[in-house]
């Protein structure tokens, strides 16, 4: 069970992986460069769609198109190479960027930004008539999340802490309560995930090289090496049948590592769950 290398342009920081169902194909973002990549599995070729300021995460909405969540709060909306701005900025994050962001089920999505300087960094909920609402602060670095027990948890992600935290999630008001510690790394820092049919959670490890398969009760199930590559972003379920496991690197940071930037493709024979959409309403 060794991923492959499917696209290695040694992105500074590919994340954010999303399957589009409609397209057949695997869209993701490398932060640094403000760059959107798309990737057919047909044809093995990938474009780049998007360029702009740092991108932080991407959610596809429910016509097709994508939010882009970029540096300084900025937020974005993108369909076949027309932009339009929907925030601007957020004045309070002027310093900072989104780093990681997720749709809910009902089209809001739930973002985070990384630390500015002068304090710890947020997260946001961002409705569908593009309100903006503080939902948590104190956070070393915003990372990975995802919805489970018919959505009424979500996992949330602290890379700095070294811990993934489940709380309780009102889908009637995309309210967030109880937080608890699911899951604390030893070493390595947890980023991006995603999850299985199983009730699994799939996270990426930064400088562990590694994705690691937690069972619902977090334990630890199996780890899987990424070859050539140390700082493991983040995964996501793609293809038909969501049993393809796309997995995302950086090179920032990893310069001397063979794959590092690279994604990878794997299948490691479990089926994942589709990813919400976002619905928010766009005025073009």
């Amino acid at each position: 069970m060794t991923p492959r290398v499917i696209v290695n342009d040694h992105c500074l920081c590919a994340e954010g992986p999303l399957w589009h169902p409609e397209e057949k194909r695997l869209y993701y973002v490398d932060i640094d460069n403000g760059y959107v990549y798309r990737y057919d599995p047909a044809t093995e070729t990938r474009e780049r769609c998007f360029e702009g300021e740092m991108v932080g995460g991407i959610t596809i909405q429910n016509d097709g198109s994508l939010l882009v969540f970029m540096a300084r709060g900025a937020i974005r909306h993108w369909r076949d190479g027309i932009v339009t701005t929907l925030v601007d900025e957020i004045p309070a994050e002027r310093a900072t960027r989104f780093n990681d962001v997720i749709a809910d089920p009902r089209g809001r999505v739930l973002c985070g930004l990384m630390s500015p300087p002068d304090r710890p960094g947020r997260l946001y909920r961002f409705d569908t008539d593009q309100t903006l609402t503080l939902l948590l602060e104190g956070i070393g670095c915003s990372n990975g999340m995802a919805f489970i027990d018919n959505d009424r948890k979500v996992y949330y992600t602290d890379s700095v802490a070294k811990e993934i935290y489940l709380f309780d999630y009102d889908v009637e008001t995309g309210s967030l309560a109880n937080r608890r510690v699911f899951w604390k790394s030893e070493t390595s820092l947890p980023d991006g995930l995603t999850v299985d049919t199983e009730g699994c959670i799939w996270t990426a490890q930064w400088n562990g090289g590694c994705i690691v398969r937690l069972w619902p009760d977090g334990t630890e199930d199996r780890r899987i090496e990424i070859p050539g590559a140390n700082n493991v972003t983040s995964c996501i379920f793609g293809g038909d049948d969501l049993t393809d496991l796309y997995i995302t690197t950086a090179s920032k940071g990893d310069e001397s590592s063979p794959n590092a930037g690279a994604i990878f493709h794997l299948r490691p024979g479990v089926q994942g769950l589709p990813e919400y959409r976002s619905r928010v309403r766009v005025v073009l």
